[in-house]
């Protein structure tokens, strides 16, 4: 009687789209290269998983086009509408199952090499979780400054053993991805709430490259708003914040009465006081608008939550099978 046939390992390799179709083409034959090496040494069954997030270009045709080469075993899942990055990941790690995990964007600033890295720590070291880190990044001035400030607060008063240089991938077998689209939270971090699992994890260093085709979607809104869902969603820092602010104010408020009082008494300054008047009025006015902004934050992504609205949606999919000896 033989032995029964060993299970092949699989891994499912995720790629949000958005605003990348100049560079697809140079990505996929990359991605066709670490098919071929992952294959070659480990025997494992990749597959590319690639999420078109609402892209206003033409992504989709030329990712359909290119894929249509059947390079590799991939699937296009279609966004209904843009929904974020973190959403497009989720929507790709929830496609099918498989024994690990792993993500890449599409501008081809981070070396597609990293997926083999991944794949190894998990299937050889027993990883459960792996993150990239940036050592070093070939970005603009401003984009390295808000990056490097963000990411150095975020761990002090956070996350605090999220890597230094900040993680934008991971990759993840199969029990911490079930764990993961377990947590249905709008407006949140996918990265804090990976490590908010606490699960521990393996750490490797990558250099950033210059982005060479089209422009990045990563507007300076867009890194707002991952900023606050990063902050507001893990963290009660900030209302600790306002209270510390609001009873530093009052402080400095009866201070300041006792002071104004005492000097009208002993008739040390007279009786106009418009201008002192206007400072404090508009003081504490700002301090109650920021305040109640804060606040605002946490009720609103409360009642979010609370519609329980899917994160995404997928309106249609595609499936390109690898042609035999494709590699050849």
């Amino acid at each position: 009687m033989s032995a029964p046939r060993k299970k092949s390992v699989s891994y499912n390799i995720i790629v949000p789209v958005y605003n990348n179709a100049q560079s697809l083409a140079a990505l996929v034959d990359n991605l066709a290269e670490i098919d071929k090496q992952i294959n070659a040494q480990y025997g494992a069954v990749v597959t590319f998983i690639f999420v078109i997030d609402g892209s206003p270009d033409d992504s989709a045709q030329v990712l359909e086009a290119v894929l249509s080469r059947n390079l590799i075993s991939a699937k296009i899942l279609y966004h209904s509408r843009n929904f974020g990055s973190f959403a497009a990941i989720r929507t790709g790690l929830g496609a099918q199952e498989a024994d690990y995990y792993g993500m890449i964007a599409a501008d081809l600033q981070e070396p597609p090499e990293l997926l083999i890295d991944f794949f190894i720590k998990m299937h050889v070291d027993s990883s459960k979780v792996v993150v990239a880190t940036r050592s070093a990044r070939n970005d603009p001035f401003m984009s390295k400054l808000f990056s490097t400030v963000f990411w150095k607060i975020y761990k002090k008063f956070v996350v605090k053993n999220v890597p230094a240089g900040g993680v934008d991938l991971f990759g993840c077998c199969q029990q911490v991805r079930n764990e993961l689209l377990l947590l249905k939270e709008a407006n949140s971090s996918l990265v804090a709430q990976l490590f908010w699992l606490g699960h521990d994890f393996t750490t490797i260093n990558y250099t950033r490259q210059k982005r060479e085709h089209g422009k990045s979607g990563w507007s300076f809104s867009k890194k707002m708003k991952y900023m606050m869902d990063s902050v507001f969603s893990f963290t009660d820092l900030p209302i600790k914040f306002i209270s510390f602010a609001g009873a530093a104010a009052m402080f400095v408020a009866f201070i300041y009465g006792v002071v104004i009082i005492a000097s009208r008494l002993l008739g040390y300054i007279p009786p106009t006081g418009f201008s002192a008047l206007m400072i404090v009025i508009l003081f504490m006015g700002g301090l109650n608008a920021f305040a109640i902004g804060v606040l605002g934050n946490y009720a609103w992504r409360t009642f979010e939550n609370s519609k329980a609205r899917p994160l995404s949606l997928v309106s249609s999919e595609k499936t390109f099978v690898k042609k035999k000896n494709a590699h050849q």
